[in-house]
């Protein structure tokens, strides 16, 4: 066994799985010939071929500039070889090259050098080169290949940002790797999804530190028109989880993609971030932004300024104004909000009360600060359960007073305050004062028109409103910009659908809101109602019999004097529904 420093060349084959189930007898062979052909170029140019893994190559050189001259070499022959196959398994490489130490022993090698190489091939797209930037400083002036500087680049395994410089051979690589799969984002508006920030703290628990501040990010570009931004619960699926930018862009339908981490230590941030097109692979730019923790804010505003810029958006009136209010100078009391908020929002009623306690820290350390004042608004609302009155009248009663004043507060503070305003319009359709119910939803969906939470609430409230058509609009857009959306989601568009004289698509997304959600009442309560309107009348009492085992004392009348429907055509065709399905009255 020994240690050395060493040049190392890594190499995987992109989409080698779809390669082999095309044709696994084919494919094998192709892939196993494109490493022989890489190692003899590499042979060519002072290269060891060290080990072959699966779908991967790692080559040593002595020195850099022999190891890029062969890698772009190969990928320019691998390139005019491809477009001569008759089919499409034409495997193509990325390629990553590194200089760290390393560990050979029984004619393996390992250590962070190999690693390092892997984790910048990953970032170019197939037929390209991706070199650390330690390893570009050493490549002789007369060597002339064009590399593009994708500025510091945060590394998953790696504690400090890497430096990175990519090229891509002449011509289209594409062409000769066969169309990349993707999912265009619709009309010109920019599309843009906001991955989770990296905790590189030495405290774990600091996650939602930099949780928070990518939070804050999509809410603040959520409340620009032209812009469509992915929703948190669709971005974060990508926590801990090292994933291309292009396949972020083709399974959100993005074009653009922002990443970065965060260190926090002591009194000082350090904030990574940059923000790539999902569609060449390519960073259009990287910053790096060493701070004080009270410059959190500025960071913030900083790094949303570069996007919008770099997104080329035009704000309207007032957006700009609305971007760039983070609604407090306190970093403790934002810390306190960005604890207390997932617990609300989950609305799981055992930690509801420790989240009440960080909301109303924030208020005391800034009683100015209108977000703390619109989550306890809604904690208040998760409390006594409003939409259900699962609680006695005296407590759900005191709740919902609560909830108007703290939903109001939040107004007085920051009149464009969007969240507030969808806490209030739930508040006026459980009073059935529909007409302010409506003005409140529709303000919160001008104040955040990204905002795909407050898009389903307003939907639910223009449903209930008699203005179902709107609400399939408002909600179909809002699956837009979380592609991974919850299971409210689909009852949200199911009750636009039936709504609007779609019963059958109604029942469908019933169906699959109770697939996800089985235990839920209100899920099987209306796919029974639907699934009778539509005169399904085996299936409906299977679906009843599942809501009775749910609830053994439910009864019609109770459940429907609970809803607040405008107009009273709507209610009788859910009791209508609810009978033919045989639930007892």
């Amino acid at each position: 066994m020994s240690h050395k420093l060493a040049v190392l060349l890594h190499a995987d084959v992109q989409g080698s799985t779809a390669l082999v189930r095309t044709h696994e007898g084919t494919a094998h062979e192709r892939i196993r010939d494109t490493f022989r052909r890489l190692a003899r170029v590499a042979e060519k140019h002072r290269g060891q071929l060290r080990e072959v893994r699966g779908d991967a190559v790692i080559i040593e050189f002595p020195r850099v500039s022999d190891a890029v001259t062969a890698a772009v070499a190969f990928q320019e022959e691998n390139q005019a070889y491809n477009v001569t196959l008759s089919d499409d398994i034409r495997p193509a490489l990325r390629i990553g090259i590194a200089m760290g130490e390393v560990v050979v022993a029984d004619n393996t090698i390992t250590g962070e050098g190999v690693i390092l190489a892997q984790r910048l091939e990953q970032l170019v797209e197939p037929g390209g080169v991706c070199l650390q930037g330690a390893a570009f400083d050493t490549l002789p002036k007369r060597i002339s290949i064009p590399f593009e500087n994708r500025g510091e680049i945060t590394l998953k395994g790696f504690e400090e940002p890497v430096r990175a410089y990519v090229v891509m051979p002449r011509g289209d690589a594409e062409t000769g790797s066969g169309p990349l799969p993707r999912r265009e984002s619709s009309g010109e508006t920019p599309s843009i999804a906001v991955l989770p920030f990296r905790n590189l703290s030495a405290d774990p628990d600091q996650e939602y530190f930099s949780d928070g501040i990518a939070e804050d990010i999509i809410t603040a570009l959520s409340k620009v028109s032209d812009l469509m931004v992915i929703a948190r619960s669709s971005a974060f699926t990508y926590k801990d989880r090292s994933v291309d930018m292009r396949q972020v862009g083709r399974e959100q339908g993005v074009r653009y993609v922002l990443e970065g981490s965060v260190r926090k230590s002591g009194d000082r941030i350090r904030v990574t971030a940059q923000l790539g097109d999902a569609r060449s692979g390519q960073y259009l730019w990287a910053e790096r932004y060493d701070r004080q923790l009270d410059d959190l804010f500025k960071v913030q505003d900083d790094l949303m300024r570069e996007i919008v810029v770099a997104l080329d958006v035009r704000l309207r009136e007032g957006e700009q104004l609305r971007m760039w209010s983070s609604g407090t100078d306190s970093v403790e009391a934002w810390e306190c909000v960005r604890l207390g908020a997932p617990i609300i929002l989950g609305g799981v009623k055992e930690e509801l009360g420790r989240a009440k306690q960080w909301v109303e820290r924030a208020i005391e350390l800034d009683p100015g600060y209108a977000m703390a004042w619109t989550m306890l608004g809604w904690y208040h609302q998760n409390f006594a359960d409003v939409a259900t009155g699962v609680v006695c009248d005296a407590v759900r009663e005191e709740a919902m007073t609560r909830m108007l004043e703290c939903a109001s507060r939040a107004i007085e503070l920051d009149p464009q305050c969007a969240d507030a305003y969808s806490v209030l319009a739930l508040y006026w359709m459980e009073r059935r004062e529909y007409d302010k119910a409506l003005d409140n939803a529709m303000r919160s969906v001008e104040f955040a028109p990204g905002n795909a939470e407050n898009l389903v609430e307003a939907g639910g409230v223009l449903t209930k409103c008699g203005r179902a058509p709107e609400a399939l609009e408002l909600v179909r857009k809002a699956i837009r910009l979380c592609p991974l959306y919850r299971a409210g989601f689909l009852r949200g568009l199911a009750m636009a659908y039936r709504f609007s004289g779609e019963v059958e698509k109604a029942a469908e997304s019933y169906r699959q809101a109770v697939k996800r959600h089985p235990d839920l009442l209100s899920g099987q309560v209306n796919l029974a109602s639907v699934l009778g309107e539509l005169g399904r009348l085996g299936e409906a009492r299977q679906v009843a019999a599942e809501v009775l085992r749910l609830a053994p004392a439910f009864s019609i009348r109770s459940y429907a004097g609970g809803l607040s429907y405008r107009e009273p055509a709507d209610l009788e065709r859910v009791i209508a529904g609810l009978q033919a399905a045989g639930l007892p009255d």
